[in-house]
């Protein structure tokens, strides 16, 4: 009895062993990859690509660097951070991957606060090769938050006065242009029924009249904004954009929304209706009341101010519109066939 205890307690201690021994194998079967395996012939340092921006004491965010490499071998490399020179506080952090057989890419993540401005250098290595590559590292912009900023200038060459007004930055004064941003000019519709027909971008002066272009800009249809329609092309200058209905509403709650804001965006001189008391362009935006076309003709100049969203709403769009009478602000929906004026944001 005491044999076949024995043999019983050898035959468990075996079991035992056995199935220590296999996870142990297994476990070194799976083990971290030799990083001393890893090899290229080289880095193109030459070519290293950066994305993204680098400002003083702002958190890194959706900065990378990317550079190309041959000779790769196939094998499989570990995560590595390599810490910034010059500018610090920064890291270069490659994640764990696999070379390619030949050429390929690493993609380096800059994360990290930068403690100065100027130049923060990375020495990166992989290999047994290495590659220094530097990001520049630039003051935080800042916009004021009010008074005039820098003229700019469209394609045809009008030149606009701009207004900072809180964390934005618009013009001061309608659209003129009639080309987009590129050249390509957008047709100037006279005939009231091809205007009401059109699916396609169109310009007009109020009234047909060239005489309103200086103080109230050219009325647009909303098929000229949209980049679905406009085949992917922008109205206004490089670096400037239609704002959208969010945007607007932004502008409008700064200067103490929809029921205060319009008479702060009012220019104050006499291109309004001369009953009207409110204007007192506070806000340097200089809003001026261009009217509107639609598919009876033209309409309500001196008495409404009306501009283009790039929001469409169903089979509309939004737009602003600003009476004469009162410091409302309203936003409202319209066909994409009328014509209003357009102001311009900067990116």
């Amino acid at each position: 009895m005491l044999f076949e205890i024995n043999v019983l307690t050898m035959k468990k201690l075996f079991f035992t062993f056995m199935l220590i021994s296999v996870f142990f194998s297994c476990k070194k079967e799976t083990s971290t990859p030799n990083i001393n395996d890893v090899t290229i012939s080289g880095f193109d340092c030459a070519g290293v690509a950066i994305n993204g921006k680098l400002q003083k004491d702002q958190v890194a965010s959706n900065v990378s660097v990317t550079i190309t490499y041959s000779g790769g071998n196939g094998k499989t490399y570990l995560t590595k951070s390599h810490t910034s020179t010059g500018v610090t506080g920064l890291s270069a952090t490659l994640l764990a991957g696999t070379l390619a057989n030949g050429e390929g890419v690493l993609t380096y993540n800059i994360t990290g606060i930068p403690n100065s401005i100027g130049t923060a250098n990375f020495e990166i290595s992989l290999g047994n090769k290495t590659c220094s590559f530097s990001i520049k590292v630039d003051a935080i912009s800042q916009n004021p938050t009010s008074g005039y900023g820098a003229n700019v200038i469209d394609v045809d060459g009008n030149i606009y006065k701009t207004v900072y007004i809180g964390t934005q930055h618009w013009m001061a004064e309608n659209l003129k242009v009639s080309k987009y941003n590129d050249g390509t000019l957008i047709p100037n519709v006279i005939d009231k029924t091809q205007w009401s027909e059109l699916t396609t971008g169109a310009w007009c002066y109020y009234n047909n009249d060239v005489i309103n272009n200086a103080k109230f800009g050219k009325l647009y249809n909303w098929y000229t904004i949209n980049p679905t329609f406009n085949n992917n092309k922008n109205v206004c200058p490089k670096d400037w954009h239609v704002p959208n209905e969010i945007e607007w509403t932004k502008l409008i709650d700064y200067l103490g929304g929809i029921n205060l804001a319009g008479g702060k965006l009012k220019l104050n001189d006499d291109s309004w209706n001369l009953s009207d008391y409110k204007a007192t362009n506070i806000s340097l935006f200089g809003a001026v009341p261009g009217g509107y076309r639609y598919i009876y003709g033209f309409e309500d100049i001196r008495r409404y101010g009306l501009w283009w969203t790039n929001t469409k709403k169903n089979e509309q769009a939004r737009f602003i519109e600003i009476y004469y009478k009162n410091d409302t602000v309203n936003i409202e929906d319209s066909y994409l066939s009328d014509g209003f004026s357009i102001r311009c944001i900067k990116d």
